[in-house]
């Protein structure tokens, strides 16, 4: 991969073996760390009693953390012993004896501008691989702005949103163009990326963190200037491109035969396409184009449901901007911290996105279709898989993956490792040739 970043001259870190830990979930307490914990556990329990990671329970509470550990014994017999190491996210001096002693950490706490930002510094000056669930655009782009080139230096991979924001579109579309540059020998100009199927609930947490971005938006122009900027992740935040604005309206999409409307974490996925084409030196082409929509079916129901679901978008959004609404929502409807999902209403979802693009080949232009599916809540239980999954490839995968340090993706760090990890444990990622719109 070539880096569009100059060198700086700082300290190289010295290489992390000798650590004591594996892997660290910082954020363990909460309801989506508890679910990746459980994940990690379950995951070393079926590997076999040979299998052993060394991984940790971080936090801030050590009397939560040792329920968090009593829970997950009660299932998996061996996680009786994980370690347990507190600290507090907005205290550096308390964070950075935890990262220097592990090679990749992996942290659930939103909203990640409020108490990711020391965090994402430790790691990087202490040369610690770390992923996180974050779909904030502006905070990434601080985390750009403020550690990419010292990440270079240090080798601490710095990899965000690996979770449903955004790996179904990222490892989607890198799938994608890897199976056309394999067959055809060609790249694919332009991918259409339809959000369809899917079943799942929020959490305390989620709901935090849209209202932390709503409040910066609305206080801060250069965060809504980032916001809106369809390349503001691009490197030195002067991207430019032939994409535009996300999707707001409803529109009927002739290509899938599905009516769409905008799909809410558009915001974040689109961007984190355009950075991975950025940093793997624009191996997309530098005129790819790449856009997001939800879709629904054909017809007049169709229709319907893509005009209620638009309107219902935009009327949340609305109504979290007044304050009144918003108070009497947090009150009365919507989760509180630490709330979210039964395992049941996990268990009962899912998730299918589709992918359309084509490929110029002599004998005429090739239709080709790529689907990626979850079989659980794409917001937790799929997502503390990919977030997990993530975790291993960074710690387990090699040479098998891009390997130099920075603000990555997980299509410019992990790559196609990760989309064989991920199939491995049950998400779909495949691509199929079409002859006409989709049915469903």
């Amino acid at each position: 991969m070539v880096s569009p970043y100059a060198s700086p001259d700082v300290p190289i870190i010295p290489p992390r073996e000798g650590r004591r830990f594996d892997i660290v979930v910082w954020g363990a307490t909460g309801f989506t760390g508890k679910l990746v914990a459980e994940y990690l556990a379950r995951r070393e329990e079926s590997a076999g009693p040979g299998a052993r990671l060394a991984w940790a329970l971080a936090g801030r509470s050590r009397e939560k953390l040792e329920s968090v550990r009593a829970m997950l014994a009660a299932e998996f017999p061996r996680a009786k012993d994980l370690p347990i190491l507190t600290g507090d996210g907005r205290d550096r001096a308390s964070l950075d004896p935890i990262v220097r002693d592990t090679r990749v950490l992996i942290t659930t706490v939103g909203p990640y501008a409020l108490h990711g930002r020391a965090l994402v510094g430790a790691c990087v000056d202490a040369g610690t691989d770390y992923v996180d669930l974050t779909g904030e655009t502006p905070f990434i782009r601080d985390m750009i702005d403020e550690h990419h080139l010292r990440a270079i230096q240090t080798g601490a991979r710095i990899v965000h949103s690996c979770g449903f924001d955004s790996i179904p579109s990222d490892l989607g579309v890198l799938m994608m163009q890897e199976h056309a540059k394999a067959k055809y020998g060609a790249r694919i100009d332009a991918i259409k990326h339809l959000f369809g199927e899917m079943k799942g609930g929020p959490s305390g947490g989620t709901i935090a963190t849209i209202m932390n971005a709503v409040d910066e938006a609305t206080t801060n122009p250069r965060v809504r200037r980032i916001a809106a900027n369809p390349y503001a992740l691009d490197p030195g935040h002067q991207g430019r491109g032939p994409d535009g604005a996300d999707q707001m309206g409803v529109r009927f999409d002739k290509e899938s035969g599905f009516w769409t409307g905008p799909f809410v974490m558009a915001a974040i996925n689109t961007r984190i396409v355009r950075r991975s084409n950025a940093l793997l030196d624009y191996a997309y082409g530098s005129d790819f184009r790449y856009s997001e929509a939800m879709s629904f079916k054909a017809g007049a129901r169709g229709f319907f449901q893509a005009s209620s679901v638009s309107a219902g978008t935009n009327g949340m959004l609305l109504a979290l901007l007044a304050p009144p609404v918003r108070g009497l929502l947090q009150k009365r409807v919507l989760p509180k911290a630490g709330e979210g999902p039964s395992k049941a209403t996990r268990d009962a979802g899912y998730f299918t996105t589709r992918l359309y693009g084509e490929v110029a080949t002599k004998a005429g232009k090739v239709k080709l279709l790529g689907t990626v599916k979850g079989t659980s809540d794409p917001g937790y239980g799929e997502t503390s898989k990919m977030l997990g999954e993530s975790a291993l490839s960074l710690l387990l995968d090699g040479a098998a993956i891009r390997s130099q340090g920075g603000v990555l993706t997980s299509a410019s760090c992990m790559g196609m490792p990760l989309v064989e990890r991920l199939r491995r444990v049950g998400m779909t990622f495949e691509v199929t040739e079409r002859q006409g719109p989709a049915q469903r």
